[in-house]
């Protein structure tokens, strides 16, 4: 599947998976490819690509696919095997906001990069940035609070909780990087 036309595509998949089942995740995900419509601007060609990774980050989350446990790798996993995704999506659906990081903590950290390989780091960060700062019902925030957000749900010392501590300055730092990038293009002369 070409870049072009990515959006259309990905919208009704994540809302065949994730709308009835699970409509705050849905909304979330919704949020999700808002803020990435929001910072599309400086990522030219990678805007829509960006956009349909947004909106599908969370599908791994469906009933329907849960296998693991794991939502990134649930989710990249039935883009690969069920649909004709852009390979760039599926890789940015499998690592999405630091995913690594809690496939390490799972054990399942060499099945996640054996089987997709890393996005490019400007578009990790994008997409990190995007995710980390939208609640769960799809409204904008910041990286701290969604991560104390993320930390109580889940308790201080569940996987999660742990995992989303460990990986906070790599989120913060995704995000610096991103409004970086923002405040420069902003700058630019049209």
């Amino acid at each position: 599947m070409s870049v072009k036309g990515l959006t259309e595509w990905a919208y009704p998949i994540a809302e065949s998976l994730l709308a009835d089942p699970l409509p705050r995740r849905w909304k979330h995900s919704l949020g999700v490819a808002e803020r990435a419509r929001s910072i599309g601007p400086v990522l030219g060609e990678d805007a829509e690509l960006l956009e349909a990774a947004a909106v599908l980050h969370d599908i791994g989350y469906s009933p329907e696919l849960a296998k693991t446990g794991f939502h990134p790798l649930d989710g990249a996993r039935y883009l690969r095997d069920h649909t004709d995704a852009c390979e760039r999506v599926i890789r940015l659906v499998a690592h999405h906001s630091c995913a690594w990081m809690e496939a390490e903590a799972r054990g399942l950290r060499d099945e996640l990069e054996s089987e997709f390989p890393r996005e490019e780091p400007h578009l990790a960060d994008a997409l990190c940035y995007c995710d980390m700062n939208t609640t769960p019902d799809g409204a904008p925030t910041n990286p701290v609070d969604r991560v104390n957000e993320i930390a109580g749900r889940y308790g201080p010392d569940s996987l999660i909780g742990t995992f989303i501590r460990r990986a906070e300055p790599e989120i913060l730092a995704s995000t610096a990087r991103v409004l970086g990038r923002v405040a420069t293009a902003k700058r630019q002369p049209m």
